[in-house]
């Protein structure tokens, strides 16, 4: 049975280092998983009073629909996590009874400044306990974004980076299969 990980970058970015991890993770992921790459561009910020959802946006839910786990590509905005992907987190909580999102696994990485995206992930940590998404604990990707580790394009180049991200997705795979032991 194949696993459908739907990867969100919260950077809206064509060359951002979040963007270039995810497309390491959807070209290196283990046998038994396929990653899928949501776009996030043409998604309205969530308003209850919207009466009609937009076709991006339908497409969007109909991804998380389908998703057995979550991948996010978090970067760091003023300490916390980035609009674009609390946003898209927003409009699937409001579905009714949280359905495509709770109890799904996640997977957490982020590129950004000196400590990579450490207190961005914190804070979507904190948004996952709401929303009864199940965080990985182990291992954690923070990566330097200005280090040399991606090339102009934002793709992932540092080989430790790549195996770290390599093992998230075998843990990714595990612990989805402990919570959920039917996929």
């Amino acid at each position: 049975m194949t696993i459908n990980v739907l990867a969100i970058c919260g950077s809206l970015r064509a060359k951002s280092t979040n963007r270039g991890l995810l497309r390491y993770a959807q070209a290196n992921a283990p046998d038994g998983m396929k990653i899928h790459l949501a776009d996030l561009l043409d998604i309205p910020f969530y308003n209850a009073d919207l009466a009609d959802k937009t076709a991006a946006l339908e497409k969007l839910l109909q991804q998380f629909a389908q998703a057995d786990a979550l991948l996010f590509g978090c970067p760091e905005y003023n300490y916390s996590l980035a609009p674009a992907l609390k946003n898209a987190l927003d409009w699937a909580s409001r579905e009714p009874d949280n359905h495509l999102l709770s109890g799904k696994a996640v997977a957490i990485m982020g590129a950004g400044g000196g400590m990579g995206t450490s207190r961005a992930q914190y804070h979507l940590r904190q948004v996952c306990v709401y929303l009864n998404l199940h965080p990985l604990n182990q291992p954690e990707v923070f990566a330097n974004a200005f280090s040399g580790a991606f090339d102009n394009d934002g793709n992932l180049l540092d080989e430790k980076i790549q195996a770290n991200v390599r093992k998230q997705l075998e843990a990714l795979h595990s612990w989805l299969q402990r919570l959920q032991p039917r996929a």
